[in-house]
């Protein structure tokens, strides 16, 4: 029996498109009809960081949360609020959300919390690697270490 090489392409070209549509139809069902909004393609993925953190606790960042030494995450100009970036440094890696905006420093792409800053062992200005890995909801607590919310929410203070 002989196959037609242009034959099976075709057929196959036409199973991979069937498949693809197939694939996206059951992500707009598992996302209620919405298609997943992609990252920006400008976020580069090595970029200039500073830390921020002494001066601004106890204020709310641009997303919502208060801002304490505790909180993991980073700011950035242009992502929205949420947005979950992998972020490594000589060997150390985190996944942080997007709190806030910023950096305003001339040629520096993202702001680490203090918390982040220190999960990564910065202490200074320092080049990083970035990568956009997902998206979690805008909450007050987001980035706030697990099992801490309680304390962090209410300033510290004990209930009771």
């Amino acid at each position: 029996m002989r196959t037609n090489f242009k034959t099976t392409a075709v057929v196959l070209v036409l199973l991979a498109a069937w498949s693809a549509g197939s694939a996206a139809a059951s992500a707009l069902a598992e996302t209620g009809g919405a298609a997943a909004a992609s990252p920006p393609a400008k976020v580069r993925r090595s970029a200039v960081a500073t830390w921020f953190g002494p001066g601004f606790y106890g204020k709310q960042t641009a997303c919502g949360q208060t801002l304490t030494p505790s909180v993991v995450g980073v700011a950035n100009r242009t992502l929205p609020c949420g947005t979950l970036v992998n972020v490594t440094y000589e060997g150390h890696s985190l996944v942080v959300p997007v709190l806030d905006r910023g950096p305003y420093a001339h040629g520096v792409s993202w702001d680490l919390t203090a918390g982040a800053a220190q999960a990564l062992g910065i202490t200074e200005t320092v080049r990083i690697g970035t990568a956009i890995v997902g998206r979690t909801a805008n909450t007050p607590t987001l980035g706030l270490p697990p099992g801490s919310e309680t304390a962090e929410a209410s300033g510290g203070a004990l209930a009771g």
